[in-house]
């Protein structure tokens, strides 16, 4: 797709966008390719096998929320029947990918189902500017009444152009069932529902035996949820990655041997000190002449007041700058846009962009009181940010070996 701003994505690039890290590979290597590739690989036309995933019938893709190839390499001992795999030579060697940006769920989740461009689907944040409301929006777990989830995110899901052909299939918790964010970016799948890991497994095997070609997506939030309340460093949390070492394993042995199973995440995440989770709303330079904030506490987005104009949008920059110093990266929506962060752009997604961008580069999170609950303070696992902690996420790739006497 054209990008609408290249005029402005031709300015000079200044010293600070340079030390920006690369872009998410977009097209060749990013949570985006993942389905497409695997409907591609079972052999639906109109999808090309980016990530060259062997041939099957029917194919599985686990995304464990939260799971970070660092952390994935670094707990490698809980994992026992995912090292197993790679060791024994069963499956192909682990690559990494790079979620969307930011490294949220909803940006990421948007990608996965639509392989899209956060700037083609629109889901560029956790929270984010509703230009026509002028107001900032959830577009995870608590949207707002006046926005659309098929306006929002326009574009048909790689589900609704499977179905003609396969039995697309999600399995996750029943609250997503008919979520909005559900009906954004993965909408024309047949959803199955189960409140525990255990309750999820056993689903799966039933929903994938029932067709003989298949794609299923299996949500796992579990982890997730453990990193941002213990931290992804807490006993709590290496006792959900076994449980999805465990899930996995259960996965192998009940889904049609022969399946393709891939296991990837939306995203990685550290862990922030509390003396670190810092409001920057109690410094009036950092909040100077902006309407609104939104984003994730490692990547703010700053709207300005329409009245504001360049020489107060650097200015405002260079308070963060003297703030943080190199702690964070600070640069303009424009500066984002044309290093390509949000990949492939279409205009209504433009001003959805904060005007300043601050991406924190240590174990930092930002925050407007004004505007959160008390306890996201307490959040101790963070992510959003482009550290490879947040942003490279582990592919695992193996074939099932299925129940006993199952064929695939």
């Amino acid at each position: 797709m054209a990008n609408p701003h290249a005029a402005q994505e031709a300015a000079p690039v200044d010293a600070a966008l340079s030390e920006l890290p690369a872009a998410p590979l977009y097209g060749s290597r990013t949570i985006a390719e993942v389905l497409g590739s695997a409907a591609a690989s079972m052999g639906v036309q109109g999808f090309q096998n980016t990530l060259d995933l062997p041939s099957s019938q029917r194919v599985c893709v686990v995304l464990a929320d939260g799971l970070g190839r660092n952390l994935l390499k670094q707990k490698a001992a809980h994992t026992p029947f995912l090292r197993s795999i790679v060791n024994s030579g069963q499956g192909s060697v682990p690559v990494w990918l790079d979620s969307a940006f930011p490294s949220t769920t909803a940006s990421s989740l948007a990608s996965l189902g639509t392989g899209r461009t956060p700037g083609e689907h629109g889901m560029v944040g956790y929270d984010v500017l509703d230009p026509a409301q002028d107001k900032v929006v959830n577009l995870l777990g608590n949207w707002d009444a006046g926005v659309d989830p098929l306006e929002w995110q326009p574009f048909p899901t790689i589900f609704e152009r499977v179905a003609a052909e396969a039995d697309a299939i999600t399995v996750s918790l029943p609250q997503f069932g008919d979520s909005p964010m559900t009906r954004a970016a993965l909408r024309g799948s047949r959803f199955v529902g189960g409140n525990s890991l255990h309750a999820r497994t056993a689903a799966a095997g039933e929903a994938m035996a029932a067709g003989s070609r298949s794609l299923m997506y299996f949500y796992v939030n579990e982890l997730d949820k453990a990193g941002h309340r213990y931290g992804c460093q807490s006993e709590r949390w290496e006792h959900q990655l076994e449980e999805v070492d465990s899930t996995v394993k259960r996965l192998s042995s009940s889904l049609p041997a022969g399946t393709t199973i891939l296991l990837t995440g939306d995203h990685g995440m550290l862990d922030v000190p509390e003396s670190q989770r810092i409001d920057y709303s109690a410094d009036a330079s950092l909040i100077a002449g902006v309407r609104h904030t939104a984003g994730e506490p490692r990547m703010v987005h700053l709207y300005l007041e329409p009245d504001a104009g360049e020489a107060h949008r650097s200015a405002l920059i260079e308070a963060w700058r003297g703030r943080f110093g190199e702690r964070i990266w600070a640069f303009t929506r424009e500066q984002a846009v044309a290093a390509g962060l949000f990949g492939a752009l279409r205009p209504e997604v433009f001003p959805r962009i904060g005007d300043v961008m601050i991406a924190t580069r240590d174990t930092l999170a930002l925050y407007d009181v004004r505007r959160v609950r008390p306890t996201a303070m307490e959040v101790v696992g963070q992510h959003g940010s482009l550290t490879k902690a947040e942003r490279e996420v582990p592919l695992i790739c193996f074939q099932a070996g299925g129940r006993k006497g199952r064929r695939g």
